[in-house]
């Protein structure tokens, strides 16, 4: 497990390149600190060589010079919280872009399992806490040091006895600052826990509001997020009572110095050992650090959220990079489409195999259907092609081209996928048309949406081609959504096409055009295709029959219905009654 020396290490890391920018910050910081201490020796003189001896002159000099240091203590303080504010604000931003790079690069084994709503916990409250810290805290910090540190020697240099008997409860007073530190900082690494924990309740509750709505589930849905919430409120609670049970304790120890500094200095000044001023001087000090004391105490508190959070946000930036270049990869020119599988074999990490022993050839230009029982390995085999996934076993070539010697994004340039339940983005139309060709022109959008079978209703809607989706394409059907990403395929123009056949979610019009998209989308290209209906499975040049993560018969339709195996079982519960329909539909 990191430790919290390593975490904070690398929370400074940060700061490296803005160094300028940072002696600036604090520059500042330090001299202002610097002129603070000034002060108190400003009214000892006045008070022993003005007041004790009647000059007014005196009094006038240190008015005057309060006055300026306040003057100067001021431009150093906009220097401080200029620069505090953007190194803050930078680092976040730093930070975040780091954090979402890392994000997109993860595998799908790592999205497979992580939630959304604590990913987006961690990209937000977590690096917010990590920022305030890093910046500006961190120069509080600083300067709180610094003035305490500078107190004492300015104590010392008044009065080595009195400043022991003040300074004694300051030595309790650090330790109990630190002890706080310790306590709080694993609390609030469960209070940012269950803080993701809620916001992935929430996100899930709000992306199925539909179902919930649909099943009349608001108070079910409700009830779950209120436990959550109030686990939150639990673990919230508990670090107010540390926190209300301390902080009395910091004054008190503040307030005993003032007590020994009064009980043992008033009667040296009276007796003349050492002036009134010294001793007004003194207790200007211990006031002094009474500011610095409080925001210590804030300070440790934040530096503790900022070590749970920063601990959050490095879990995710920490994650192995599974599907990763080797440094020496090529990219992926032009290619056909020839596909291998060579005895190809993956499991997840601590899991038995999804697939195995799983050989084939796909030649450019043909057609390769995948059937099976659910949980037989279809997707798995179709995600290993782009290297969603790296086979564990075995090895899959494009060309001739071992994929894991190529790079990831050359050789996914080539692959085109087209799901049951595409995914659009809140963009226009045109803008998820044109998602994996940036600069396509308006031409080829219009042609690759005709091709589709998508351009007649696209001119219907308000703003045609410049018509928002909403989020996740909520304006479209699911056949809508299904063309404009055949579409956005086609404009992409892969050798390699991945798609899931499955069009029982729509009626039987929209069915037949997106078939007579797909017809123009496979022409020509290596396509591989989760089947679900006969048509498909008739024109395929080649059948994957596969049970258990296994090939298990292999051939065309007509081959396949020649033996008595698992694809003669599948046709004559599933398939059988769609031939029969077509032909009724004939009739």
């Amino acid at each position: 497990m990191t430790n919290s020396f390593d975490i904070y290490r690398r929370l400074f890391g940060f700061l490296r390149p803005y160094r300028k920018v940072v002696a600036i910050a604090y520059v500042s910081v330090l001299f202002a600190a610097g002129l603070n201490l000034i002060v108190p020796q400003i009214l000892k003189n006045a008070i022993d060589q003005g007041l004790a001896s009647g000059e007014a002159t005196a009094l006038f000099w240190a008015g005057g010079m309060i006055l300026a240091i306040a003057i100067v203590r001021g431009a150093a303080a906009f220097g401080q919280r200029y620069y505090g504010e953007w190194i803050t604000h930078r680092i976040a931003y730093d930070l975040r872009n780091r954090f979402y790079s890392i994000l997109q690069r993860l595998p799908f084994a790592f999205h497979d399992q992580a939630q959304t709503g604590d990913l987006m916990s961690r990209a937000t409250g977590d690096i917010t806490e990590s920022e305030r810290f890093i910046g500006i805290g961190l120069m509080d910090l600083t300067a709180t040091i610094f003035l305490m540190v500078g107190v004492i020697v300015a104590m010392f240099l008044e009065s080595v006895q009195l400043s022991l008997y003040a300074l004694g409860p300051m030595l309790i007073l650090i330790y109990a600052t630190v002890r706080f530190g310790g306590i709080v900082r694993p609390r609030f690494k469960l209070i940012q826990e269950q803080m993701g924990l809620l916001s992935s309740v929430m996100q899930e509750s709000l992306t199925g509001i539909g179902v919930v709505k649909a099943f009349a589930r608001e108070d079910h849905e409700l009830e779950k997020f209120d436990e959550q919430n109030e686990e939150w409120f639990t673990r919230r609670y508990s670090l107010i009572k540390v926190w209300a049970n301390n902080w009395p304790l910091f004054t008190l120890i503040l307030s005993a110095s003032i007590f020994l500094l009064l009980w043992f200095g008033g009667p040296s000044a009276l007796a003349g050992e050492i002036t009134i001023g010294s001793l007004f001087a003194l207790i200007s000090y211990v006031l002094m650090l009474n500011g610095p004391v409080q925001r210590l105490g804030f300070l440790v508190n934040m530096a503790a959220t900022a070590g749970a959070s920063a601990t959050r946000v490095f879990e995710i930036i920490d994650q192995p990079v599974e599907v990763a270049d080797s440094p020496d990869a090529p990219e992926l020119g032009q290619i056909e489409g020839h596909v291998s599988f060579e005895n190809v074999g993956f499991a997840y990490e601590g899991g038995s195999a999804v697939v195995s022993d799983v050989t084939f050839q796909a030649h450019p230009g043909q057609v390769i259907a995948l059937i099976g029982p659910t949980g037989s390995g279809k997707s798995t085999v179709t995600n290993l092609i782009p290297r969603f996934y790296d086979p564990t076993e075995g090895r899959v070539l494009v060309d001739g081209h071992e994929i894991r010697s190529v790079k990831v994004e050359s050789l996914r340039k080539h692959i085109g996928i087209v799901l049951q339940d595409p995914f659009l983005f809140g963009l226009t139309i045109s803008e998820n048309i044109a998602y994996g060709k940036p600069d396509a022109s308006p031409e080829e959008i219009v042609a690759a949406a005709t091709a589709a079978r998508a351009h007649n209703f696209i001119m219907e809607t308000p703003g045609g081609y410049e018509t928002k989706v909403g989020e996740r394409g909520v304006t479209l059907s699911g056949g809508q959504k299904q063309r404009l990403a055949i579409a956005r395929a086609l404009l992409y123009d892969p050798r390699i096409l991945i798609l899931d056949d499955s069009t029982s979610s729509v009626d039987t019009e929209t069915e037949h055009l997106i078939q007579q998209a797909l017809a123009v989308l496979m022409e020509g290209r290596t396509t591989f295709v989760i089947a679900q209906r006969l048509l498909t499975l008739k024109s395929a040049d080649m059948i994957l029959v596969l049970d258990g993560g296994r090939i298990v018969e292999r051939g065309t339709h007509d081959e396949l219905l020649q033996g008595d195996g698992l694809y003669r079982r599948i046709y004559d519960l599933q398939l059988k009654d769609q031939e029969e329909f077509a032909a009724l539909m004939e009739e």
